[in-house]
């Protein structure tokens, strides 16, 4: 949906020409725009809003926290809303994790983390090691050293010239290659492309290896095969190689867990959080690292990096209230029993429409993908734009969700169905029956290039 053409021209510098209506205010799963129009905020932004919008506690603990100070440099004071969201988090992270590092958001908090994992190998005298191992496709952030370790090419390939890329394994897409994804030997097949690729490169100079332990917008919710995050920390600990956890998208409760690592009972050496930890309330991330790196790091010299806005009391007091919210109203065991119910539904509309090849992820952050062939899994053709298509026609129906291209970037189309964790059985209902009726409008649109005999 775009504007009415009286709309003024905007003096913001947008990603792209289109526009989008005037919002007007958010509660709960909802948002209106201007003229009175209201959307379900079936992705909770961009996996964002995992409380809901308007929380009138957290918004009361920002009033509080504004009403004593909004900033304090970090080089001068220490604030108590820091001191005690850190000493939150440290006992929601894995074991051995007892100190954070708070940034504004996803790139930085994996910046901090390569940069961290960076200095302890100078500390520990292997300043041979550099290399940062990722997946394809994946992402995970921004700026330009996220960059270099996302693998998503047209986010990428414009900037390969600034940057160094680093090296790259293929992400477990179980479903894409015909394997059985709860097939432990599956796992392993995955994870063996890790060892390898650490063999292939010298394991002297590898440094970590960045994982989404639930996969975000690059490969839509994709959920790891058995065994394979297990096996992937073995490796990581024979060969001297830290495993960064990358849960920018899947913190913060929309699992089930407040750290979807949990969910496989492996524990990191550095560990990096965004969106949900805050829920949109304020820009902030963190990062954490098990405590002998970060003694390590420190002794030798200090932690050689910084934000400005690092460990600001605002941010950090919205952060520590949506915790509490997470916590005091039970949001991560429904976001487990409404995900669930959400899932089933969404796995019943492969009955409905035959270009549903996948639905997949957990608790509350799931998605489907469309295929032209269930059978072969091919794609449609890149140039039908159907990742953008399906979206548009939701939007215009009042329905919010997100999409990427499936396979790297530059074809494929998945959604990602992700509402606030105070999403009800009612809500699963309004948002079935605009999708169903949106994924219909597609299929309208393309239904010549359906293979029905899929």
């Amino acid at each position: 949906m775009t504007t009415s053409p009286e709309r003024p021209r905007s003096h913001l510098f947008y990603q792209s020409r289109r526009r989008r209506p005037l919002l007007d205010q958010a509660r709960g799963v909802y948002l209106w725009d201007v003229d009175g129009k209201r959307y379900l905020d079936g992705s909770s932004g961009a996996m964002v809003c995992n409380i809901g919008h308007s929380n009138e506690r957290v918004l009361e603990a920002m009033r509080r926290q504004m009403e004593k100070a909004t900033f304090g440099y970090r080089l001068h004071f220490e604030n108590e809303a820091a001191e005690k969201l850190a000493e939150k988090t440290a006992q929601l992270a894995p074991s051995g994790m007892e100190r954070a590092f708070f940034v504004s958001g996803g790139s930085e908090a994996v910046e901090s983390g390569i940069k961290l994992a960076r200095q302890y190998a100078l500390a520990k005298g292997e300043a041979l090691r550099w290399k940062v191992i990722s997946r394809f496709p994946s992402y995970h952030g921004a700026t330009l050293g996220a960059l270099a370790v996302t693998g998503y090419t047209p986010m990428t390939a414009p900037f390969e010239a600034m940057m160094r890329p680093m090296p790259k394994i293929p992400a477990p897409r179980a479903y894409l290659d015909g394997l059985d994804p709860d097939d432990p030997a599956t796992g392993a097949h995955y994870a063996e492309m890790l060892e390898r690729r650490i063999v292939e490169e010298g394991p002297e100079t590898v440094l970590a290896f960045i994982v989404e332990p639930v996969g975000g917008a690059s490969t839509g919710a994709l959920v790891p095969p058995a065994g394979y995050m297990r096996a992937v920390r073995e490796i990581c600990t024979k060969y001297g190689v830290l495993l960064i956890h990358d849960e920018v998208m899947s913190g913060g409760g929309r699992t089930g867990k407040f750290f979807a690592g949990e969910h496989w009972n492996v524990d990191p050496d550095i560990l990096v959080v965004s969106k949900g930890f805050a829920a949109g309330y304020a820009p902030l991330g963190a990062m954490l690292a098990q405590d002998h790196i970060v003694d390590a790091v420190l002794d030798d010299g200090g932690f050689i990096h910084g934000y400005t806005y690092a460990g600001n009391p605002l941010a950090c007091a919205a952060g520590l209230a949506v915790i509490e919210e997470i916590e005091n109203q039970g949001m991560m065991a429904n976001a487990a029993k409404i995900g669930a119910l959400l899932k089933e539904r969404l796995k019943g509309l492969m009955n409905r429409f035959p270009f549903i090849g996948d639905v997949r992820g957990e608790g509350l952050l799931l998605a489907f993908e469309l295929v032209s062939d269930r059978v072969t899994m091919t794609p449609f053709p890149a140039s039908l734009g159907l990742h953008d298509k399906l979206v548009e026609i939701a939007y215009s129906k009042g329905l919010i969700i997100y999409s990427r291209r499936t396979r790297g970037g530059y074809e494929g189309d998945h959604f990602l169905v992700c509402p606030p964790m105070i999403a009800t059985e009612a809500h699963v209902d309004e948002i079935m029956e605009t999708l169903t009726d949106s994924l219909a409008g597609l299929e309208a649109e393309i239904g010549p290039l359906l293979d029905r005999s899929a």
